[in-house]
């Protein structure tokens, strides 16, 4: 049974680079030894913790919200919290308010693996994703659909099922956008309703009751729709919307929502394009299910055991099914991987090039706290092209560079014996210790061993100070460079 199947350390490897920021050589040593049950039950049991980026000024909590996820002991959360921030996507660059986006930030951090329809609910108050798409704006007079259409669109249904079939209509953006009139945020950023900007039916006669999913099938029978209790509209309207879409069905019968976000997390923890039996088994059946439940935890912990999921932990081959490392992933994983820690409140490597680390994974394409839109940030191949792959280049440039700072510095006699003197058990200890020794291609493996007897006329000697300096350093940059670095 996959629950009780002993990891491998690929296995172990690969469970800790999805669901964290890399994977230390002691920490895939550790979780070797443990059942696949056993390790996804140790990553989920993490409780909240605490993150107050403070500040006012986007930079800073991006920042700190950066180094937070350098030095976090729950990497899961970090992770979950920066999916539920690309899902729920908001940014800065219209809220124009760093205390709304810490707000969110919070609010991420509290449900990132609770119940499903408590976030969407609390999502659905949320002063920045209220300012974000209009709800402030949203008032009987005159209904503003921009939430009513992203809360269909984007953060559940998704505009069509698995057989093609539309799963809304316009009319339900219409009548859901009248259920989420007149609600703004105080003072206290505490989420309340005008009632008197509100779409009451007895306010609107001519308009009459509003009803969602009458014409698209949502329910069985097909066009039976969902209404509101005529005299029960008001304030309870914004999360009885809630609980009826996450009802919604596809065409064979099958719970609509549930099966997108399992998809979703699945392509995000484990890799693109999963069929679709492998999102119905995550989803799972009877009364522990997520369309039951919408119990995230539980949904995880049903993908971190799956056979699926392990099918890319094996070295890279020709048909891997790989995921792109996000530009975050990539900067945060290899500081920790190399324990490194950023300096100053511009966060910067120090003792190398001190170029903010915001602008190094603006460079990337990846800033917190301002993804592109409500779509989110476009994933896999989307993030590399010729001048993000030369950011990642150069900021494995910078870091390997670092010969100030310190302990904050870069040491790379830190993890490579130094009486190795084998040019290819040089090149071995490094790529292990970046986790990519079996994905190497053998001409970049002969590369790397040219590299450090320059084509065969230099001996090794990590004992040396001038050779570790220039060539164990190079070796680390060019390791961090590797197509096979870039990927999961």
């Amino acid at each position: 049974m996959p629950d009780s199947t002993l990891l491998t350390a690929a296995q172990a490897r690969h469970l800790l680079r999805h669901t964290g920021f890399g994977a230390r050589v002691d920490e895939v040593a550790t979780f070797a030894s443990l059942t696949r049950g056993a390790a996804a039950d140790r990553l989920l049991a993490f409780k909240p913790q605490g993150f107050k980026p403070g500040g006012v000024e986007p930079d800073i909590i991006h920042n700190k919200w950066i180094s937070f996820m350098v030095r976090t002991k729950q990497p899961l959360q970090e992770k979950l919290v920066l999916f539920w921030h690309d899902h729920f996507a908001t940014a800065f660059s219209k809220v124009q308010d760093a205390r709304l986006m810490t707000k969110q930030n919070q609010l991420l951090r509290r449900n990132c693996k609770g119940n499903f329809r408590d976030l969407v609910k609390a999502i659905n108050k949320d002063p920045a994703m209220m300012r974000f798409l209009d709800t402030t704006r949203n008032q009987k007079e005159s209904p503003n659909e921009n939430y009513a259409r992203e809360l269909l669109e984007l953060f559940t249904l998704g505009p069509k099922d698995n057989a093609g079939n539309d799963n809304y209509a316009q009319a339900d953006i219409v009548q859901i956008a009248r259920a989420f009139t007149g609600w703004e945020f105080d003072a206290g950023k505490d989420a309340a309703l005008a009632t008197s900007l509100h779409d009451f039916t007895a306010a609107f006669p001519a308009r009459g009751a509003k009803v969602i999913f009458a014409s698209t099938g949502g329910f069985l029978p097909p066009g039976s729709g969902r209404s509101f209790t005529v005299g029960g509209e008001g304030a309870n309207e914004i999360d009885e919307v809630i609980d009826i879409v996450l009802q919604h069905t596809d065409s064979d019968g099958k719970n609509t929502v549930a099966r997108r976000i399992a998809r979703r997390l699945i392509e995000y923890f484990a890799h693109p394009s999963p069929d679709l039996s492998f999102v119905d088994d995550v989803v799972g059946t009877g009364p522990s299910a997520f369309d039951a439940t919408w119990d995230i935890a539980a949904l995880l912990r049903r993908l971190f055991v799956h056979d699926a999921f392990y099918d890319t932990a094996e070295p890279l081959g020709p048909t891997s099914k790989r995921s792109v490392k996000w530009p975050v992933d990539y900067v945060v994983g290899t500081l920790r991987v190399l324990r490194m820690r950023l300096k100053g409140t511009q966060q910067f490597v120090d003792g190398g090039s001190y170029e903010p680390i915001m602008n190094q994974l603006a460079n990337m394409g990846q800033v917190l706290f301002n993804p592109p839109s409500v779509f989110g940030w476009d994933w896999e191949m989307n993030w590399i092209s010729s001048s993000t792959l030369l950011a990642r280049y150069a900021f494995a440039r910078d870091l390997t560079a670092a010969r100030g700072g310190g302990a904050k510095g870069f040491h790379p006699e830190y993890f490579v014996d130094s009486a190795l003197t084998d040019a290819a058990a040089i090149v071995d200890a490094v790529t292990h210790v970046l986790g990519i020794t079996d994905e190497l291609t053998s001409p970049e493996r002969d590369t790397l061993v040219a590299y450090l007897t320059k084509d065969g006329t230099l001996t090794p000697d990590l004992t040396n100070y001038d050779y570790r300096d220039e060539k164990l350093r190079g070796l680390f940059a060019l390791a961090l460079q590797l197509p096979a670095y870039q990927l999961h």
